[in-house]
């Protein structure tokens, strides 16, 4: 038999247990969203309320922040390149690794095997090391100062990983599918395009948003490989905004909170499939 009182005793220490979990998480938000709460309060100061206190709230909001970054980094247009790059990036992402991680997964053996680790072992090699050689042969290619070629360099930089994450998934989806569609008289492309890429949706949301928001915030590659400025994306654009003696910091905010609406928008609409995702890609591999 339990001591008496042995069951309240449990019963408190999971009651703390959970709230010590909660009170990090909440200091974890708080850590998180404090620089966006300071970009959102002080893009709407001026530049001499700002440097007086950053900390302090603007006595009257100077929304014309935001119209001098639209105009100053040309919004529109980097806008534009961005999303060229962010397309041409996910959808050979996409297209590449959901084949690759379908067949490898669906294909066992030692080729296979092989193959699949050299995926995962390319994750491990540090972009730095490879970034002259990268640059060069983007030279070679004729891809450098070019969105869409920069987006075809994004596609050999993540298609690793994507694969790392189908090949797992594609373990929950039953064989007894592909050998259904096979009698019936499906072809492989077939087969992979009308049965198994559609119960890949969960998966698939979870690579978009995660290279989304990787090829959306990468500042690196962008500026080694776009060379004339009516190419640049979004954050480059705001980097042009630095000064070499002055910096108008009212609208570097106003420009990177307007940079990042759009992801902020798609992050939200499609959260839910973030975790699902990851953890049936992850933990079946």
């Amino acid at each position: 038999m339990k001591p008496p009182g042995s069951e309240g005793s449990g019963l408190i220490g999971r009651r703390i247990g959970i709230a010590a979990v909660w009170l990090f998480l909440l200091i974890a938000a708080l850590f998180t969203l404090f620089p966006i709460y300071m970009a959102l309060l002080n893009s709407v100061k001026t530049q001499g309320d700002m440097l007086t206190n950053i900390l302090a709230w603007p006595a009257v909001p100077e929304l014309g922040n935001y119209a001098d970054a639209f105009q100053k980094t040309r919004y529109l247009r980097s806008l534009g390149n961005t999303f060229v790059v962010v397309a041409v990036g996910l959808t050979g992402i996409v297209w590449f690794s959901s084949m690759a991680g379908y067949k490898l997964s669906r294909t066992p053996g030692k080729l296979s095997g092989f193959l699949f680790g050299l995926f995962i072992m390319s994750t491990l090699i540090p972009f730095h090391s490879i970034m002259i050689t990268l640059v060069t042969i983007s030279k070679e290619l004729r891809l450098q100062g070019s969105t869409a070629g920069l987006g075809l360099l994004y596609i050999g930089l993540g298609v690793a990983m994507a694969i790392f994450l189908y090949h797992g998934f594609v373990k929950s989806v039953p064989k007894e599918l592909d050998e259904a569609a096979l009698i019936d008289g499906c072809g492989e492309f077939r087969l992979f395009f009308t049965v198994i890429l559609p119960l890949l949706m969960p998966i698939t949301a979870t690579i978009a948003i995660l290279n989304t928001l990787w090829m959306w915030n990468d500042f690196l590659l962008p500026l080694l490989v776009l060379t004339d400025y009516k190419s640049y994306t979004l954050l480059l654009s705001t980097n042009m905004l630095f000064g070499e003696y002055n910096n108008d910091w009212s609208a570097i905010l106003a420009s990177l909170v307007l940079a990042m609406l759009p992801v902020i928008i798609l992050y939200l609409a499609l959260q839910k499939y973030i975790l699902h995702g990851i953890a049936e890609g992850a933990i079946k591999a």
